[in-house]
């Protein structure tokens, strides 16, 4: 059986999510820059990058961006988008990067974690980041707030874009929140999608990036600097670092 994630990020997800817009992910990198404090030339790794609008604003900064993700047609949009090749594009599944190279830095982004049933293969990923961190490295997981989420969870929307009628139902079920998608074409038939993530929470991220070596150094709860409110903040994004030694055995 196909997993929920190698089917949802096609072509249909181009206009499903086409309101994720490069602005936004200017406003968004312009923070996360603050937020980092590296230097001109650092490393940066944006793990499952998508159409790869926060890799491209990265390396308009001056860094050496690479970016990965599972899905071929997402990546060939950021391809598209990249006409100046200014990123690495890499295809490969998070649970088991390839790539032997230490980076100053690693972005997680737009909620891209929690995505497997099994607690073990959603840890796996939190070791990758580790391993994949030069010592003293910094990382960002932007994950949403399972708080905020089902305080404010919309269960049904429908909307029309580029002739595509898009239907949206949601609901909280198992600790995951999950999104079932249908959308109508005249002319063709119905297309589903599932999306489900893992309702993690900041001691749930704080277990896991202990076992890793990574160290919690803000929590934000909003891309304007704000600080993680349980009950009130959209999002949970975590600004943490490696200690010691990393995996290629430098200090």
């Amino acid at each position: 059986m196909t997993a929920w994630y190698e089917q949802s990020f096609g072509q249909d997800y181009l206009v499903v999510y086409k309101h994720r817009d490069m602005q936004g992910a200017k406003n968004e990198v312009q923070k996360m820059v603050n937020w980092l404090h590296l230097q001109s030339g650092a490393e940066i790794f944006d793990l499952c990058c998508g159409m790869g609008r926060h890799s491209l604003t990265l390396a308009d900064y001056g860094y050496n961006v690479t970016g990965m993700d599972l899905s071929e047609v997402l990546l060939n949009e950021a391809i598209r988008l990249d006409t100046e090749g200014k990123v690495n594009w890499l295809r490969g599944d998070m649970r088991q990067i390839p790539l032997e190279k230490s980076f100053d830095a690693v972005v997680n982004l737009f909620t891209s974690f929690g995505y497997f049933t099994d607690e073990i293969e959603n840890e796996k990923v939190i070791h990758e980041i580790s391993r994949l961190l030069k010592a003293d490295g910094r990382f960002i997981i932007d994950f949403l707030n399972p708080a905020y989420v089902g305080a404010h969870l919309v269960p049904h929307s429908q909307r029309v874009e580029a002739a595509l009628d898009i239907e949206e139902n949601r609901s909280i079920e198992d600790g995951y929140v999950r999104k079932r998608i249908t959308i109508r074409e005249e002319g063709h038939g119905d297309r589903h999608y599932l999306e489900q993530v893992r309702l993690y929470r900041l001691e749930d991220f704080k277990r896991m990036l202990a076992t890793c070596d990574l160290v919690i150094d803000e929590v934000y709860g909003h891309y304007d600097g704000t600080h993680y409110v349980e009950l009130e903040s959209p999002r949970l994004i975590i600004l943490g670092s490696k200690k010691g030694i990393d995996d290629h055995g430098n200090q």
